[in-house]
């Protein structure tokens, strides 16, 4: 049972997924770092600066390599733009509201708190680009 379970979660869209989705992190990572860190940007700010440059990095990836629609036709490629970013809206207001509880009422790390709500994030994006936006009958 536990072979074939791992048989299903090893397949070629979630190791590609997880690839790309640990290189968007870095980008969220690095952003986040910089603006934060060094230009002394709020928080909140901060964190959706970096929403910013990760998902578009993320539509590019997850559109090409991860689920591989190749579609072109701009119909396909505006509504899977626009519901993309709107998953990603749903995303930032999860990572914020979250980065807001464990930081500003918890008194978590921000780092920690980061981190925590990256593998939230990534666990849902994974989820609605998978059912809804990247579906294979879309182009």
């Amino acid at each position: 049972m536990l072979r074939k379970m791992m048989a299903r979660l090893c397949n070629r869209e979630t190791v590609l997924y997880v690839v790309f989705g640990a290189l968007t992190t870095a980008v969220n990572f690095a952003g986040f770092a910089l603006l934060e860190g060094p230009l002394g940007w709020p928080l909140l700010a901060a964190n959706t600066a970096a929403w910013v440059a990760s998902v578009a990095f993320a539509f590019v990836t997850n559109k090409l390599f991860v689920f591989q629609s190749r579609s072109l036709r701009v119909q396909v490629v505006l509504r899977e733009a626009a519901a993309f970013f709107v998953a990603r809206l749903l995303s930032l207001a999860l990572d914020s509201a979250g980065m807001w509880l464990l930081v500003d009422v918890l008194a978590a790390h921000s780092w920690a708190a980061k981190l925590a709500m990256n593998v939230l994030v990534i666990l849902a994006n994974y989820g609605m680009s998978k059912l809804f936006i990247f579906r294979r009958n879309g182009g």
